[in-house]
């Protein structure tokens, strides 16, 4: 059965500037630009006033009106992308040998030192638009970005190279994982 007709506003802070054109959606705001394509999916998105986009789709399937509402959480992650921006905690957990990581290159690489006590030196590039640096804290680094996917799959390719090979993972429980999610500057 096909939805006649489905749709879902999201709406613009004063301080961000959003154009759309062809379904392609650039967010301009304080921390800097953001720009995506959305001509995967066959919705319409116009700009209905200077602060309110509407995201709409026809005679859709399940499945195409699910969309709607995904379009508009990314525009909306990257309205508070430009706003706030986005910041991933990420910790070493060890049990034994101590992981020793050095971010080189101006925070875009994150080299993985002593990891289970090997001598292969994991190196990690960061997506564009993403910086790495190390925390107060010990053993912590932090990734910060205004791209919510880029921050988390910088963070994912980290927690990935220090995967355990050939061991009982429910015991050799070391790496880095992300320890918190939240934003650049807070409320």
């Amino acid at each position: 059965m096909k939805v006649i007709q489905s749709y879902e506003c999201v709406d613009i802070p004063e301080n961000v500037e959003i154009f759309v054109k062809s379904r392609i959606v650039t967010v301009k705001g304080p921390r800097g630009t953001l720009r995506r394509s959305f001509k995967h999916a066959r919705v319409d998105i116009t700009k209905l006033t200077k602060n309110k986009i509407k995201v709409e789709k026809w005679f859709g399937t399940k499945k195409e009106v699910a969309a709607v509402r995904t379009i508009c959480s990314h525009i909306k992650n990257m309205i508070k992308g430009v706003i706030k921006g986005y910041k991933y905690k990420m910790r070493y957990v060890y049990a034994h040998f101590p992981i020793n990581a050095a971010i080189t290159e101006k925070g875009t690489v994150v080299e993985i030192r002593n990891f289970l006590g090997e001598r292969i030196i994991r190196r990690v590039t960061m997506y564009p638009g993403v910086t790495c640096s190390p925390s107060t804290q010990k053993d912590e680094i932090v990734l910060e970005g205004n791209d919510i996917e880029l921050v988390s799959r910088s963070a994912a390719l980290i927690q990935q190279s220090t995967l355990v090979k050939d061991k009982d993972i429910r015991k050799f429980l070391d790496g880095i994982y992300v320890s918190e999610k939240s934003t650049v500057e807070e409320q």
